[in-house]
């Protein structure tokens, strides 16, 4: 049974008991509303940009940093967030961030500037930390009290929910602009948090009672805090160079550096340790997964944000024509993972995300200003099939091979290389896109994105390890029982 958790919250549904031995469903639907708060903030921002910036007399270089402010904020409180929910279970944190994306929302809806608005960001960022690690941290517990692995439909349904939020947003966003102006895409997130501090309270499992031992006491005092503190200043340095990398900033690379020594230090040293390196560095399939997820996300930020300004100042679309053209996106991403989400083999469609990476960037190469919509919307396309394909294998990867003790920070630090991945994307986009997107800087980013897309492929073709993943899977899912009823 998983630690810290009422066993009869989760073997109910509705009053009426379910199968010991089946996945819960009722968790699923406060774990998909909570796993998807990040991707539609994520993605919604690609259409706002441009008229965000024109409402505040902002160039792309300044509307960036509403991109970096939600993932500088997410990708340090992920894994801090995500051991938290490993100590004290999902239910507190996740309705802790609940109501602090609500509260973003009401800022960002009300803001009467530019830092205000990347203020909200910052706040909406810690407040969707807490969804996915739960999600994950949830469907492990499942696995061990039910003593079989979950279900693969289960992992399945987390990852299209969060693909179709992130590849739909800049639909709805346009939609949501089209409507109520810029503001509503912010405002959005007031009833999304209402709803999943609704589906919490009614629908989580309650954290046990502090054991005998001090159970809970002895937690909070073995949180390691110095090495967050230390993790927190390396990403914030590093973030902040890599958002504007120049000659002026050297001391940002020197203190990221510092930080890392010391935070390794700490970390091979403590004894209950934040992150710890000494297990990390010994699971080489793992840390290679990280690697691939940030340069995935690097690819498919790069195109969301890219991409749709290009579209709209490059190309001349409106906000909500920009969203309409990520629909085949959306389309052909939530078909190839619902085709292949049952499947446990990872290798063969990571390498298959690899190459349509390719071919969609190559076929980017072609974009002109006056470029028929059509050849817009097969660009989207093709790079619907590595949306569906790559998200959902390095999800189901993490799950496998990472230490079930610690699923909550591990799943976490997944979004993190994720969120690292997103801030190269937005540093490149400010590069290529100093003063407005157009098409030769279009043209300077798809390079780059072939680069980063080309070393994904030999990663993944050189991890023969990720071959075992798919027969050990394929074992297990055997013995699995379907989710209840």
């Amino acid at each position: 049974m998983a630690r810290g958790l009422r066993p009869g919250r989760l073997g109910r549904r509705g009053g009426a008991a379910t199968p010991a031995d089946a996945f819960d469903r009722r968790l699923l639907a406060p774990m998909m509303l909570g796993s998807v708060l990040n991707p539609v903030n994520s993605s919604i921002i690609s259409v706002s940009l441009v008229p965000i910036g024109a409402a505040f007399g902002a160039p792309p270089s300044g509307t960036a940093w509403l991109i970096s402010a939600l993932y500088l904020a997410t990708a340090i409180g992920q894994p801090v967030v995500g051991r938290l929910i490993d100590l004290f279970g999902p239910r507190r944190l996740f309705l802790i961030g609940t109501a602090l994306t609500g509260v973003a929302g009401v800022i960002g809806m009300l803001a009467p500037n530019l830092g205000t608005l990347i203020a909200a960001r910052v706040i909406l960022g810690f407040g969707t930390c807490a969804g996915y690690p739960a999600s994950m941290y949830l469907i492990r517990s499942e696995a061990r009290r039910t003593g079989h692995q979950s279900p693969a439909g289960v992992l399945t349904a987390l990852a299209v929910t969060n693909q179709t939020i992130a590849v739909i947003g800049p639909s709805l966003g346009g939609v949501l602009i089209a409507v109520g102006g810029w503001r509503a895409t912010l405002a959005v997130n007031i009833p999304l948090a209402v709803a999943g501090i609704l589906l919490g309270l009614l629908r989580l499992p309650r954290t046990a009672p502090p054991r005998p031992d001090g159970g809970r006491r002895a937690a909070v005092a073995g949180l390691d805090l110095p090495g967050m503190g230390l993790f927190a200043a390396m990403l914030v340095s590093l973030l902040l160079f890599l958002m504007h990398p120049h000659a002026a900033a050297w001391y940002l690379p020197v203190i990221t550096v510092a930080a890392g020594a010391a935070f390794t230090w700490r970390e091979l040293r403590a004894e209950r340790a934040f992150i710890d390196l000494r297990v990390l560095g010994g699971n080489r399939p793992l840390l290679l997964t990280y690697a691939r997820a940030l340069l995935a996300y690097v690819v498919s930020y790069a195109l969301l944000y890219g991409f749709t300004q290009w579209a709209e100042e490059g190309r001349g679309l409106s906000a909500s024509q920009a969203g309409l053209v990520q629909l085949p996106l959306f389309a052909t991403a939530i078909l190839v993972s619902t085709t292949t989400g049952r499947r446990p083999e990872i290798r063969g469609k990571l390498i298959v995300g690899a190459t349509g990476q390719l071919a969609a960037g190559a076929l980017m190469l072609a974009l002109a200003p006056r470029s028929p919509i059509l050849l817009l919307l097969a660009v989207t396309f093709l790079f619907g099939i590595p949306q569906g394909l790559n998200s959902l294998a390095l999800q189901n990867a993490v799950y496998h091979q990472a230490d079930a003790e610690r699923m909550g920070s591990s799943a976490g630090l997944l979004r993190t290389f994720g969120y690292l991945g997103a801030i190269v994307a937005s540093a490149a986009n400010g590069a290529v896109f100093p003063h407005r997107a157009d098409t030769p800087g279009l043209h300077h980013l798809t390079l780059f994105l072939l680069g980063v897309s080309a070393l994904f492929l030999v990663l993944t073709l050189a991890d023969r390890s990720l071959g075992r993943i798919g027969a050990e899977a394929a074992e297990e899912g055997k013995q699995a029982e379907p989710v209840s009823r």
